[in-house]
This record gives C-alpha cells, sequence and structure tokens, in this order.
C-alpha cells in the first residue's frame, strides 16, 4: 500500500507531542501538552471519516458525512482549548464544551439515523428492548454521577449522558446486520466511548493532572475513535468492507447493563446500612445472577437445538432438490430453474435416455444399474458448461439445460456428450458400452417452460425411431406429426364410446375345395369426419399407447357374438373358427386370459372356434406373453403365428410357442409362380407345418395360378382376394359352407 502523507503528518505530530508531554514538568504544560495531543487526533478521525464518505456505497454516505462534521468540531474545539488554556484543570472552557456537545450530538444523530437492516417487527423489538436496557442503565449511571457531583451537577449530568448516548450509539453501529464499518473497525469506537464513562464516573481516579500517566489513558479514547475510520478505510480499499453479519439468537449486553446497574447500586448504598439491608440487596444480586445464568444455560441449548434444525434444514432442502443417487439436480429442480430463466433469456434444453438400460438391470442387477447412472452423471457435468444445470429426472433420463443457448451450441454439447458416454466404463468387473438418445430443444426468452421439455422429448423419441445412440434436434414438422397423433388418441378413445369402430371379416377356404372353414375378423373405423382410416394408421398408435386393449376387448367380445350367430344359423359347420387378432400388449395385460375365458362363457362360443393370431415379434422372448399363450391353449383355444416367415426367430418360436396354426405371410405369396427363392421358402414352411402336425394358411392369394401352386405344395387353407375381400358380417352368411370361388370364374377386386 502506498504511504499516506497526510497520516504520516499526524503520526509525526503525535510522536512529537507524546515526547513533549513526558519530557514537559508536571501541572499546566503537562495539561496544556493532553490538550494539544487531543488535536491530531480529532483530525484523523475527521479526514477519515470524511475519505471514507467519498469511497463507500452511497446509503453510508451521510453516516461518514456526519462522523466526518463531529471530528471537525472536536478539532477545532481541543485546539481552542490548547492555545488559550490557563489552569491546571482538566474541564474544557465555554468553546471546547460547546463544540464537544455539537460534535456528540452529531455521533449520536448519525448512529440513530443509520438503517438498522433488521428484518421484521420481531427483530425491531428485540433491539430496541435491548437499546433501553441500555439507555435505562446508562442513565441510571449518569443520574447517579451528577446527583454526587456537587454545583457542576447540571455540565456533570450532561457529559455522562452523552457519553452514555454515544456508548449505545457505538454499540449499535457494531451489532446492527448491516454496519457502515466492519466490526473490527467499530469496536475500537465502541471500546473508546467505554473508557471515556469511566473516566467520566471516576473523576477521582482519572482527573489528576499531576500523573501524566492518568493524562495518556485520557488520549486513549481519542487515539481509538481516530482509529476506528483509518482501519475502514483500509479494509474498503482492499475489498474487505462490511457485510451483512448474523446475530445471534440472545444478547449478553443486557446481562452486562443488569451488573453495571448492581455495581451503581452498591455504590449508592449508604455508608451506615444496616446488615439486613446489606443482605437483601446481595440476595437479590445473587438470585438476578442466578436466574440470568440458567437463563444463558437455556438460551445456549435453544442455540445447540436451532443449529441443529439448521443442519436437518439444509439436508431436507438438499434431498429435497437433488437426487438421492447421483447428486444431480432433480426434476422439481430442473424446472425451477427452467421457469426462472426462461422469462428473461433463451434456453436450450437436452433430454437424454439411456438405450437399452434395462438390459444392465436384468442381466447385472440393480446394484451396476445404480452404478451405471453415477458413471454417466459424473460424465454429463463433464460434458456441459459451469452454468448450465445437469439433472436427473427419473430412471435413466436425464436433462441438461443451458441457459443463453441456441440449438447450435445444444447440438455441441449433444455431440461431447455422446463422446463421453461411447467411452468404456467399468462396472463389476465388466466393461459396459452406454449409448443413449438425446433430444435437444430450443426457445427465445418467455417461451413456456413445460412446452420446452415436451419438444426435446419428442426429439428424444425421434432419436430412438431413428435406430437410437444418436441426438435429434426438435422442428415444428416432429411437433405437428406428434400433435396429429395425439388428436388421433383422443379420437380413438371418442370411437371407441360412440361406436366408431366395426368389424369386417375375411373367409378362410380350404383350398381343396373351396368351402369356407372360418374367418379372420378385422378392425375397421369409420371416422364421421375423416371416413374410413386404414389400420395401418392407428393400431400401431393404440398398441404403443395402451389402447389397444379396450379396443382388443371389444373385437374379442364382438367376433364371438357373431360367430356364435353363425353357428347357430348353419350347424352344419360347427367346425367353423373365428380369428381374433392379439397384439403383444394385450398378452402381457394381467387378466387376459380371464377375459378371453369370461368372453367364451358369456356368448357361448366353443373355444375350438376361436382363434387367437399373434405375430411372431409379440411373443419374440417373452414370457409373459408365452405363459399367456400356454394358459389359452389350456383353455381350448386355437392359436395362429401370424405373418410367419417375417421375424428372425420363427424356427425357435416353434419349438416354444403352444401353436396349432402357421399363416405364411403374404409376402411369399406374391410372387410365389415367379420368383424361385419364395417358391422354395413356401415349400419349407408347408413340409415343417406337416412335420410338426400344424395347420397351414396362405395369406395373400390373389390369382388361380397361385392357390393351385400353393395346393400342390401342401397348404391346406387359404385367404386373400381371390376368395373374398373383407365383408360385413351379413355377407358372410350367404358364403359358409359353401364355395368361396368357382374355377373360371372373374376375380372382382
Amino acid at each position: 500500500m502506498r504511504r499516506d502523507p497526510v497520516l504520516l503528518a499526524m503520526a509525526a505530530l503525535t510522536l512529537l507531542g507524546g515526547v513533549l508531554f513526558f519530557a514537559l514538568p508536571d501541572g499546566v504544560l503537562q495539561v496544556s501538552a493532553f490538550w494539544g495531543l487531543q488535536v491530531p487526533f480529532d483530525a484523523l478521525l475527521a479526514v477519515g471519516a470524511w475519505r471514507l464518505r467519498q469511497i463507500s456505497p452511497l446509503r453510508f454516505r451521510r453516516f461518514w458525512t456526519m462522523i466526518a462534521f463531529a471530528g471537525a468540531c472536536f478539532t477545532v474545539g481541543d485546539f481552542s482549548q490548547f492555545v488559550t488554556f490557563s489552569s491546571e484543570s482538566m474541564n474544557g472552557g465555554l468553546v471546547q464544551t460547546v463544540l464537544f456537545t455539537i460534535g456528540m450530538s452529531s455521533n449520536v444523530i448519525a448512529c440513530l439515523i443509520f438503517p438498522q437492516g433488521l428484518d421484521g417487527r420481531r427483530d425491531k423489538v428485540i433491539f430496541w428492548l435491548d437499546a433501553t436496557t441500555v439507555l435505562v442503565g446508562g442513565a441510571v449511571a449518569a443520574w447517579c454521577y451528577a446527583y454526587n457531583s456537587g454545583d457542576n451537577q447540571f455540565n456533570a449530568g450532561l457529559t455522562a449522558a452523552l457519553v452514555v448516548v454515544a456508548a449505545f450509539c457505538a454499540t449499535k453501529v457494531a451489532l446492527i446486520p448491516e454496519p457502515p464499518m466492519a466490526r473490527v473497525a467499530a469496536w475500537p469506537m465502541v471500546a473508546a466511548a467505554g473508557l471515556q464513562g469511566i473516566a467520566t464516573f471516576l473523576p477521582g481516579v482519572f482527573q489528576d493532572p499531576n500523573n501524566p500517566w492518568v493524562l495518556a489513558v485520557r488520549l486513549l479514547p481519542s487515539a481509538l475513535i481516530a482509529a476506528g475510520p483509518r482501519i475502514q478505510e483500509v479494509l474498503v480499499r482492499r475489498g474487505g468492507s462490511s457485510r451483512r453479519i448474523q446475530r445471534r439468537p440472545y444478547s449478553l449486553l443486557p446481562y452486562g447493563m443488569i451488573a453495571l446497574t448492581f455495581v451503581i447500586f452498591f455504590a449508592m448504598m449508604p455508608e451506615h446500612a444496616s446488615s439486613q439491608l446489606w443482605g437483601a440487596a446481595i440476595a437479590v444480586v445473587v438470585i438476578t445472577c442466578l436466574v440470568a445464568g440458567r437463563q444463558l444455560v437455556a438460551f445456549h441449548d435453544n442455540m445447540t437445538l436451532i443449529r441443529r434444525l439448521g443442519e436437518h434444514e439444509v439436508l431436507l432442502r438438499e434431498q429435497a432438490s437433488l437426487d438421492g443417487l447421483t447428486k444431480l439436480a432433480n426434476r422439481i429442480s430442473f424446472n425451477e430453474r427452467m421457469a426462472a430463466v426462461l422469462p428473461d433469456r433463451e434456453a436450450c434444453v437436452l433430454l437424454i435416455d439411456l438405450d437399452d438400460f434395462k438390459t444392465v438391470n436384468d442381466t447385472m442387477g440393480h446394484a451396476a444399474g445404480d452404478a451405471l447412472l453415477v458413471a454417466v452423471a459424473e460424465r454429463l457435468r463433464r460434458s456441459v458448461r459451469r452454468d448450465d444445470l445437469v439433472a436427473r429426472l427419473g430412471g435413466d433420463e436425464f436433462a441438461v439445460l443451458l441457459p443463453g443457448a441456441d440449438a447450435g451450441i445444444g447440438g455441441a454439447i449433444a455431440d461431447e456428450i455422446q463422446r463421453l458416454l461411447n467411452e468404456p466404463v467399468e462396472i463389476q468387473s465388466h466393461t459396459l458400452f452406454t449409448r443413449a438418445s438425446v433430444g435437444v430443444a430450443a426457445a427465445a426468452a418467455g417461451y413456456e417452460p413445460s412446452s420446452l421439455l415436451s419438444n426435446a422429448d419428442i426429439a428424444m423419441y425421434e432419436a430412438k425411431g431413428r435406430g437410437k445412440s444418436m441426438w435429434v434436434r426438435y422442428t415444428d414438422e416432429m411437433g405437428a406429426r406428434i400433435s396429429a397423433e395425439a388428436e388421433l388418441i383422443r379420437e380413438m378413445r371418442e370411437a371407441l364410446d360412440t361406436a366408431q369402430f366395426e368389424l369386417v371379416y375375411q373367409p378362410i377356404v380350404r383350398l381343396t375345395d373351396l368351402k369356407t372353414t372360418g374367418v379372420e375378423a378385422l378392425l375397421r373405423w369409420n371416422h364421421p369426419v375423416r371416413g374410413l382410416v386404414s389400420p395401418v394408421q392407428f393400431i400401431p398408435v393404440a398398441e404403443r399407447t395402451g389402447q389397444i386393449v379396450a379396443i382388443g376387448r371389444w373385437v374379442l367380445w364382438q367376433a364371438c357374438r357373431q360367430g356364435v350367430a353363425w353357428l347357430r344359423a348353419n350347424p352344419e359347420v360347427s367346425g367353423m373358427s373365428v380369428g381374433v387378432n392379439v397384439a403383444g400388449r394385450q398378452l402381457r395385460e394381467p387378466g387376459f386370459v380371464g377375459e378371453v375365458a369370461r368372453a367364451l362363457g358369456e356368448t357361448g362360443m366353443p373355444a375350438s372356434c376361436l382363434t387367437i393370431e399373434v405375430t411372431e415379434t409379440a411373443v419374440l422372448d417373452d414370457q409373459e406373453s408365452l405363459d399367456a399363450l400356454l394358459a389359452l391353449r389350456a383353455l381350448g383355444v386355437k392359436l395362429a403365428l401370424d405373418d410367419f416367415g417375417t421375424a428372425a426367430s420363427s424356427l425357435g418360436l416353434l419349438l416354444t410357442t403352444p401353436v396349432t396354426t402357421l399363416k405364411l405371410d403374404r409376402s411369399f405369396v406374391e410372387s410365389i409362380t415367379t420368383v424361385g427363392r419364395q417358391s422354395a421358402v413356401a415349400t419349407a414352411v408347408s413340409q415343417m407345418a406337416g412335420a410338426l402336425e400344424l395347420s397351414s394358411v396362405a395369406e395373400g392369394i390373389e390369382t388361380p395360378e397361385q392357390r393351385d401352386l400353393l395346393l400342390a405344395l401342401g397348404y391346406e387353407y387359404g385367404q386373400g382376394y381371390l376368395f373374398s375381400r373383407p365383408v360385413p358380417a351379413a355377407q358372410i352368411d350367404d358364403i359358409i359352407g359353401r364355395p368361396a370361388w368357382t374355377p373360371g370364374a372373374t376375380i372382382t377386386t
């Protein structure tokens, strides 16, 4: 720090005055030196306070202006006393007394009007109760001092009152939560007021003009007062200015004033007081001290309890805002941060879902899965910027909030996330490679937080749909598609309630005599506005959303009722079967087998006349589906493996599923007469069905040549446009038990 010329000059003057003070003989000259040494200390107070006015925050400037004014008053008054003294008296003259009173009043006003920084009515009440305790105790001391001052009671009382109030004000500045000066700078000024009070109330000890050490002690308050602003100036220039101070739940200040009052009480006791009076007085003091001690113990216990509650509050707040496993922010914290950022700034959100995480849990256990999640969380932290927020939303789903970022920055961070996640991780002595699908969505300031998160979710599922292990940026086209799908979902729910669905039936014929031996029930949606909605449009959506369960239940019961109606109307075809397509989601639904049993029992449909048709993918590596098929077969229901030949595990399924019928997929039929490989596959399927004693049905027959070749290959049944399109139930009545097509007839398509 650079040398301060003003401070150096004041120090030199003080040193010179101190040497002269002790070198001069006792009496008038030393008292003159006493008043002269006061002047540089007073000037230091004025200069230091004025400097602080210039460098302190605006709310502190009025305080330091009034302190500087007080220092100037002290300087002029003490200098006047120095040049006009005429006796050994320690009391100041008229000019010094007036200026001292003005300066002390300025200090008092500065401290009283300074904002206290107290929050709430309770804190203010507590502070002013303490303050009143100090004032009352000081007033008692001042009154007693003035009463015993003989003829000069007014001046003595005024001086004592000013000292008491000044001590209170200095204490206030030191204890309020937001003081204008740091405690290390304020407490010297508090100590100065205390020393001044002792010197004032004990004149016999501290007002001997013939004792240089007494005069030196009387100079100490001025030195301490001058040191306060200088210490504060150093702190401010070094960046360590005052900050908000945490108050204790209780203050020791009132107890100090009680002790002071007791001291005064004993000092004012009559010289010839009786032993009874002394005993009562001592008893009052002892009991008060015991009660005060008990209160302090209770206060200490309360502080301990408050501290523990605070620690638990911090823990609960952490548990409420952080994910317990990864220590990332949780969904609540993430949503709160989004809501705080988006009103004023643009932002980008990344939604991250680990690919095939369930496999880790199923094969290695949940402990390994948890360890992997922790490792992923650490890599996500490394991939983002300092102000970005990483959160675990639940399960294996994470999110990243990028305040102030656009989609370009989001894409760059998504690339970094993919790079870090692709690095191998060691879990339980196994090397795992993590993959993730990431959705990226950006929004301008003012965008709805929930919509931004929804956009990122849409983009993330788009990434999964494109093959996983990639990131995809949200586009409006994705949003429009999802909105259309959401509308379709809502309309499907209405369709079931308003009877918009209907069943049509496509005949299954015996290829040898072309007679109809069964039908496949097919679902159609007659939308009041869209018209006929293709099953390709709504069946996949229904399976994905689970609505296929309710729709499939309706199809099952409707097909059973219709099957019973046909059987009753045509008793000669008692073996006619009705095929109902069942999705894998339905097979895995608890109670599905029971639902089939109830439908058979309540409608009167023979179990042997119901065929449940499932695809290979619906039962692939799924124990729940396999258990359901076994239970259905135990009921006597027939099982058909639909679209056979299109999945990689077809041959394995023949060994694990209790099917009774194989239905050759139409893709092997359409070019069977011209493409040798398709003919070879069809032949192999027919031979397997025969070897396993399964019925075989060829789908998609459209020409007589296809029918003849399939018959020659050993297929028992067929269905397709050659025989009939899917038709309403009423038209099936006309062809039951009769040939569905006559050779040589014109084919209507």
